[in-house]
């Protein structure tokens, strides 16, 4: 899933990518905004509260969400630095900016309930949150070629809209090439939807230990390789040693004739 980079990438690995990764960004809306009333998976709606706070002359919040907007971008910007700067072909260049946002979701499920009514470490959390999914959305981009999106919709509607479009009027690509492609926003948006669903009803049940969730989920994306990888070599190996031992049978029924 982040090994193969480049001309290896198959459409397989992102639709592996996108399902993992989306149910993730899911998870962390639905319960980042009913534990901190802040979307914190994106910085569109907050384009909109800044120009009100502004309007009003409330330079305080316009601040905080001018802060939040940055800590996005500076997620982005540290997950491809760390990404550019150990190498675009190092599989664990990739893992890095998933550690640090799993660090970013564990720290919250485990202190985010002793302080939840005090409003500056909401505002601090939220940040946080802000800065794992800015990390998350360069991630992806950079290892599927901006193929996939995981932490927002709204583009993604768009792409599916402009491809069933295409697809309905036969016009630009085949058919052949537009059908993976419509196929992978679509699980994109039920992937979403779907952990966004189950952090909601997580949150009202276990409150910031729903945060567990999506580190859950950045854990297994984190292992899958490494599995992959060893139980590939472990039936290689008893491939190998199955075939030594029927090659010596058939040798020593042969002597025996």
């Amino acid at each position: 899933m982040l090994k193969h980079t480049g001309v290896r990438r198959t459409h397989i690995h992102n639709v592996r990518l996108a399902t993992l990764l989306s149910l993730t960004a899911g998870l962390v809306n639905a319960a980042g905004f009913l534990g901190f009333s802040i979307l914190t998976t994106n910085v569109t709606g907050h384009a909109a509260l800044f120009a009100e706070s502004v309007s009003l002359k409330d330079w305080r919040t316009s601040g905080v969400i001018a802060l939040w907007m940055s800590m996005f971008l500076a997620g982005a910007f540290l997950s491809g630095f760390i990404i550019d700067k150990i190498g675009r072909d190092q599989r664990y260049s990739y893992s890095i900016p998933l550690l640090l946002e799993l660090g970013i979701l564990v720290t919250i499920a485990i202190i985010g309930n002793y302080y939840k009514s005090r409003l500056h470490y909401r505002q601090a959390f939220a940040g946080t949150l802000l800065l794992a999914m800015g990390m998350q959305n360069a991630l992806v981009s950079v290892i599927s070629r901006s193929v996939v999106r995981t932490t927002h919709l709204t583009g993604t509607f768009t792409d599916l809209g402009i491809e069933l479009a295409r697809l309905a009027t036969g016009r630009g690509k085949d058919n052949t090439e537009l059908r993976p492609q419509i196929t992978l926003k679509v699980i994109i948006i039920l992937s979403f939807i779907t952990g966004a669903v189950a952090g909601a009803y997580a949150f009202r049940a276990v409150h910031f230990y729903s945060f567990y969730l999506p580190a859950f989920s950045l854990v297994y994306a984190l292992l899958y390789d490494v599995f992959r990888v060893n139980v590939k070599w472990y039936y290689r190996k008893i491939g190998k040693s199955i075939k030594k031992v029927t090659l010596a049978s058939h040798h020593e029924e042969y002597n025996k004739r």
